[in-house]
């Protein structure tokens, strides 16, 4: 291991949030970002076999448990309240469609949605306020948090399952054609899209 890679796996060690290659890069006293890319590899190599593993979420890098181990380590708490059917239709469209306005989510489901409904989806940390959509009465758009990607194990969008997948997994209900509807053709979203800048 040279001196790239332990002071990159010391920085993540001792890190209260994920990193970018950026803040790395900056953290380390403004090394190479190719340097730091390289050692972050190497290191996620290093630590696939091990009880933590070294992963990427939202252009974000952090330690977390195997994903065999996570057993181990959970604690007896109180089970989260499962979403609604309109919270997880929401959900779906924000995660597939971002950035999207209320307006927008109200004309793929083709019903009004509540306030509640978006203010659960921001209060469980998957779902953010993403700006406001440059046209007449500049409605507030909605996107999905690093938060969500990390919940679900993503890496970033374009791990969405596709609707092939999600009817294999038989996650999708055949008769549901209003999913089928909303969840669209991914695979025209644009890359620009799919991949936020981590300026901010």
């Amino acid at each position: 291991m040279n001196q790239m890679e332990r002071a990159v796996e010391a920085a993540l060690f001792a890190a209260e949030e994920p990193m970018s290659v950026d803040a790395l890069a900056g953290f380390l006293g403004d090394a190479e970002k190719a340097e730091v890319r390289e050692a972050l590899n190497s290191l996620a190599a290093t630590y696939e076999k091990r009880g933590i593993h070294l992963v990427e979420r939202g252009k974000r890098w952090h330690f977390e448990t195997a994903p065999d181990l996570a057993h181990l380590l959970r604690k007896e708490r109180e089970q989260v309240r499962r979403l609604s059917r309109a919270a997880t239709e929401v959900l779906a469209i924000i995660a597939y469609h971002e950035p999207v306005s209320r307006a927008e989510i109200e004309s793929i489901r083709g019903v009004q949605t509540s306030g509640g409904t978006l203010d659960v989806l921001m209060e469980a940390g998957w779902v953010k306020i993403a700006g406001r959509r440059e046209v007449p009465g500049r409605p507030t758009i909605y996107a999905t948090t690093a938060e969500f990607l990390d919940h679900f194990g993503l890496s970033s969008r374009r791990d969405l399952p596709g609707l092939a997948e999600l009817k294999a997994t038989g996650l999708l209900d055949p008769v549901d054609d209003a999913f089928e509807e909303l969840v669209g053709d991914v695979s025209e979203v644009s890359e620009e899209d799919q991949e936020p800048s981590d300026a901010a």
